[in-house]
């Protein structure tokens, strides 16, 4: 999803004029959303319709512009409910959609899913309570009360492949996920902190470890429902593990031959490739994970 084919086109989001004419165009494309999922066809490509079908009638968020592709044809997105995206498609959640999804409905998909979980949430002002009007094609609230203007919320979270000295890769598991499905580490940026001090404290925190060579790998949108992980790489300073029990129950290091032979055995479920945490498993690994079980 490095890639980007569809251009934002932020410069358009004030006229709306143009924009209304783009919606009246039929060659522009709409991409309905609803509860977090997106309509999917049988060949895993994005089930996007004419302005012309979209039964302006529903109640539902108002036209979100997404941008243009490289041909100039403008995308918006419509939030409705999942049976309105049912209606269109195949209703897909992100993790199960972005793996099928080319690069282009991957970038559109995860941009009209962030925008509307963003409207969703933040529909009064967060400084009197006022509702707020949407502006600049979906990408703004401003409040009528105060003259307040709200953005669409993102939400830093960092996320971690740590090493130790005999190149082996230490995997955790929460609580919550169950036995044999292992992960990466994460958690959240707090306020003042950097990514760097980030990635410290959570792995201090969760596992009890120190690190040293913290380098920062690729980033990822991922919108459940508001949050941009930044992936890092890092090597164990000499170390007992020692997990917290609340967010880490378990945590195992794996050589490559330990961690081949515990999926063939069905003992760890390891993450779907929508995940940046399974791209820096495999980005360690060297090579395609083994066929197995994913979340």
């Amino acid at each position: 999803m490095n890639q980007r084919l569809i251009d934002p086109a932020a410069h358009r989001r004030g006229d709306e004029d143009g924009l209304a004419a783009e919606w009246n165009d039929d060659a522009t494309r709409v991409l309905v959303v609803g509860d977090g999922h997106v309509p999917v066809d049988p060949d895993g490509h994005l089930v996007l319709i004419a302005p012309a079908r979209f039964d302006a009638g529903r109640a539902c968020s108002p036209r979100l512009f997404l941008g243009v592709d490289d041909c100039g044809r403008a995308h918006f997105a419509v939030a409705g409910s999942h049976d309105d995206v049912a209606v269109v498609g195949r209703a897909s959640g992100l993790r199960e959609a972005i793996p099928v999804l080319g690069a282009r409905d991957a970038d559109l998909a995860v941009r009209a899913v962030a925008l509307a979980n963003w409207h969703a949430t933040h529909t009064h002002c967060s400084r009197c309570g006022h509702a707020t009007d949407v502006a600049a094609a979906g990408h703004l609230r401003r409040c009528p009360a105060d003259t307040s203007e709200h953005f669409p919320r993102t939400d830093p979270a960092v996320i971690v492949l740590i090493v130790d000295g005999d190149d082996r890769a230490l995997l955790g598991r929460h609580p919550s996920w169950g036995p044999g499905r292992f992960a990466t580490f994460a958690g959240f940026v707090e306020p003042g902190e950097s990514l760097e001090q980030a990635v410290h404290r959570e792995v201090g925190e969760e596992v009890g470890l120190r690190l040293e060579d913290v380098q920062y790998v690729a980033s990822q949108p991922w919108p459940f429902p508001s949050s941009l992980m930044i992936a890092f790489s890092a090597k164990a300073v000499a170390g007992e593990v020692r997990v917290d029990g609340v967010e880490i129950e378990v945590a195992r290091w794996f050589s490559r031959e330990d961690l081949t032979e515990a999926i063939a055995a069905g003992e760890v479920v390891m993450p779907g490739s929508a995940s940046i945490s399974s791209r820096l498993i495999e980005g360690w690994y060297g090579t395609a994970m083994p066929a197995g079980p994913t979340w």
